[in-house]
């Protein structure tokens, strides 16, 4: 059965670190680039970090660059989102997403990706 699960979401003060995890099953990490996208209150999906499939390139949005780091552990099929230095505007649902490498995952077109976790909630406040 196909699946993506992101866990380690929670409260955080300002400042703070969390580690995302996406667990994947059912998909063939060789295959799929894997993004990471968050949705605040009120505002659009942004996407924020991907991996591409079979490589060790990676993408960080503006947003969040020097804070935010993806990695992939293909052994354990997860992708990871390592964020330090998190603000209140950090505050969404962050939602891991698996896309076909004939696209270009950086370009965080979300209908683009082909499956989708159903979200861990971060909060970033004192």
């Amino acid at each position: 059965q196909l699946q993506l699960v992101e866990s380690g979401g929670g409260l955080v003060q300002p400042g703070g670190s969390l580690r995302l995890s996406c667990a994947i099953s059912g998909l063939n990490l060789d295959y799929y680039s894997i993004g990471w996208f968050r949705q605040a209150p009120g505002k659009e999906r942004e996407g924020i970090a991907c991996i591409r499939s079979m490589e060790t390139w990676t993408d960080v949005a503006d947003s969040v660059k020097g804070r935010f780091t993806i990695s992939r552990d293909n052994a354990k099929n997860t992708v990871y989102l390592q964020m330090i230095s998190l603000k209140p505007e950090d505050t969404g649902v962050y939602y891991c997403a698996a896309q076909r490498p004939s696209y270009v995952c950086s370009a965080y077109v979300a209908h683009e990706y082909e499956y989708w976790g159903q979200g861990t909630q971060v909060t970033v406040s004192s």
